[in-house]
């Protein structure tokens, strides 16, 4: 039997509204649905890599990138890059119309629930046809996160043994199962890409979007890992309770990342969840 044909694929160096150089890619069907996958806190698009060769998923036309001070894009110091809700979602929408997509699903990990935010607060949601919410960050309560702020914050230190220390730590937390030694350096190495002082500049963006997301008028579909020790399944209960018609897929088992724990299982949802958002446009 002959192998599958990889997805096609095309890059593109994007420029943000504030001069920013963005690194992306887009991958499938040139005619299908469209989802734009926005990576987490010191990640890179590579952590989509599941998605986008994904059977399950290749009718559809991804599109992946890395957001500004990560992995192939540019890497601004003036912490100012990185604070503002407006640069978040000038970057999103310059992402889709370089594409030319035509209302996507937005898909969001972790950090990502704020950039999503931040682009409905700027562009309402007139141009994404909905939203998945994997893990993500929508609040700022205590209760919503887990046992990782520490690590996450020796990640911003400028002491590179102390920053390489906790990164290897925090990365081994976001997994509640062994992690395959090439995906964890591929992830180590992407992580290790993000300056220090980035990474700070992040860290201290206040999230507050309750108010916005409670009046979301999109399908929105929110995947948690049952066992994340970065954000706490809480966020996901509460984010699904505040947002009209959410639904909420629980993945037991596994933490902070289903897309790459249990990507099967991931990419059936994403792709059901995509068919039904396309039937209703």
């Amino acid at each position: 039997m002959n192998a599958p044909e990889p997805p096609a694929r095309r890059t593109a160096r994007i420029i943000t509204p504030d001069g920013i150089g963005i690194a992306a890619e887009a991958f499938g069907a040139g005619t299908g649905a469209g989802i734009v996958f926005i990576h987490g806190f010191s990640q890179s698009s590579l952590c989509w890599a599941r998605q986008t060769a994904s059977p399950q998923l290749v009718d559809c036309r991804m599109v992946t990138y890395d957001f500004r001070g990560h992995g192939g894009s540019d890497k601004p110091a003036d912490p100012a890059c990185y604070k503002s809700a407006e640069l978040w979602a000038g970057e999103v929408d310059a992402v889709i119309r370089a594409f030319a997509l035509e209302r996507p699903v937005l898909v969001g990990w972790s950090y990502a629930g704020r950039i999503i935010g931040d682009y409905v607060a700027t562009f309402g949601t007139k141009g994404i046809s909905g939203i998945v919410f994997v893990d993500a960050v929508t609040a700022n309560e205590r209760r919503f996160y887990g046992s990782c702020n520490r690590l996450m914050r020796l990640m911003c230190s400028p002491d590179v043994a102390e920053n390489i220390t906790a990164t290897r730590a925090f990365l081994r937390r976001c997994f509640a199962n062994p992690i395959p030694q090439p995906l964890f350096e591929q992830l180590f190495g992407v992580n290790m890409l993000v300056p220090h002082h980035i990474r700070a500049a992040l860290f201290d963006r206040v999230a507050d979007y309750d108010a916005l997301i409670r009046t979301l008028d999109v399908p929105v579909l929110v995947v948690q890992g049952a066992l994340d020790e970065v954000v706490a399944p809480a966020m996901a209960e509460h984010i699904s309770q505040i947002v009209p018609d959410a639904r909420l897929d629980l993945h037991e088992g596994v933490g902070h990342a289903p897309f790459l724990e249990a990507p099967e299982r991931f990419n059936a949802a994403l792709a059901a969840f995509v068919r039904e958002v396309a039937g209703k446009a």
